[in-house]
């Protein structure tokens, strides 16, 4: 919203009025008696109206620095997604191709352009076309599915391994389809069964790094942290000093200053924390680590891409339902009388994830409560009500 002209012209509006007045009371043959009421009325109105225009101006530009913020992060993720080793297709629920990074494009010998728009099916050798729209159906039971073997009919590659996962709305109905795509050879030689059968341990001969509620985690910029337990608050400190939430990470997520391109990044533990560290080199370099973190990289690009709706919303009641949708969905619990957010949150931390002041905050958390909307535990935490949904 660009509200440069709205407070240019309530200034100039100001200053007219102004004008007139003292050019008014210049006027000695016009008795004060007659100045109209209404007229100082006028000028009450105008004296509030810009100070209206001059606090909006400045919420405006604490949004847009925000804006830029988690465009920054949103495009850090988006750099990962194009450079993992892996091959990685996005399509639709109809299997028509909507995103693929660099690694796919030369595995299936096609550019971004040619490949965005087209069905996957495409892709995929005459002898199994008949049954592959009947294998890409993913039950709500499964979380993903594997197809081999499949020989995609544009490259000369050997057979490749599909493996497709579904992500949904906030419906819980399907909203995309992504896919791994994997030469069979190399499959076989770097995934061997241990971690096809989810045994990895990411932890194995890595320390256990553990921090109290309230301490910041140092960040080094050549790891990656791999939360194990707790969860932490992503923060960056404006210029004005004003904190801005930028993303949550919680149990087997992954966080650190190397994926994003900002200065003053912070992780604030929210809880006790244990995590451990991975070094970048180490993930450039291990498949095994390479399948286990392409998930959570994109777990947190989908989160960054919700805080990013979040903070586009013009009414800040929206955007305050919105977080509050968000955290229902990335740290909820069922409970008796709705949804449980495990993190209790102070209305500073709501406030600074919403890009407004604690007093907006606490008044429109009072009004929710009042609605019935939500309500809180002993504990302080948010319970989300069914009925509030957007």
């Amino acid at each position: 919203m660009n509200v440069e002209p709205f407070t240019t012209n309530a200034e100039v509006f100001h200053k007219r009025l102004a004008s007139l007045h003292e050019t008014t009371k210049a006027l000695s043959w016009i008795s004060p008696d007659l100045l109209p009421e209404a007229f100082k009325e006028l000028i009450a109105t105008s004296n509030t109206l810009r100070v209206a225009a001059e606090k909006l101006y400045k919420q405006n530009e604490e949004l847009l620095t925000i804006r830029y913020l988690l465009e920054d992060e949103c495009q850090t993720y988006q750099d990962l997604f194009e450079l993992t080793l892996d091959a990685y297709l996005v399509t639709n629920t109809e299997g028509i191709i909507e995103d693929a990074n660099f690694a796919a494009c030369n595995l299936l010998a096609c550019s971004k352009q040619l490949l965005v728009g087209k069905p996957i099916i495409n892709f995929v050798s005459l002898e199994e076309c008949q049954r592959f729209p009947n294998e890409m159906q993913i039950s709500q039971s499964e979380k993903s599915k594997e197809l081999v073997p499949l020989k995609p009919c544009q490259s000369n590659s050997s057979d490749a391994a599909l493996t497709v996962g579904v992500v949904n709305n906030k419906q819980g109905k399907p909203k995309t389809l992504h896919w791994l795509v994997r030469d069979q050879t190399g499959h076989q030689l770097n995934a061997p069964s241990n971690y096809e059968s989810n045994d990895y341990d990411i932890r194995q001969n890595r320390p256990v790094h553990k921090y109290y509620k309230g301490e910041t985690i140092p960040l080094n910029p050549l790891v990656v942290c791999y939360l194990l337990q707790g969860s932490v608050k992503l923060t960056k400190f404006c210029e004005t000093g004003e904190e801005v939430m930028l993303g949550l990470a919680t149990p087997n997520m992954i966080f650190g200053s190397s994926m994003i391109s900002l200065n003053t990044y912070e992780a604030i533990a929210l809880s006790d924390v244990e995590l451990v560290t991975i070094h970048e080199v180490e993930i450039a370099t291990n498949p095994f680590l390479n399948y286990t973190l392409l998930p959570k990289i994109k777990q947190r690009l989908r989160q960054t891409e919700s805080f990013l709706f979040i903070f586009a919303k013009r009414r800040i009641e929206d955007r305050l339902q919105d977080l509050l949708m968000l955290l229902k969905k990335e740290i909820g619990q069922r409970v008796a009388k709705g949804t449980r957010i495990s993190i209790p949150f102070t209305n500073e931390e709501i406030a600074s994830a919403c890009g407004t002041t604690r007093v907006t905050i606490t008044r429109l958390m009072s009004k929710l409560q009042q609605k019935g909307f939500i309500s809180f535990d002993s504990n302080n935490h948010i319970i989300i009500n069914n009925s509030l949904s957007r």
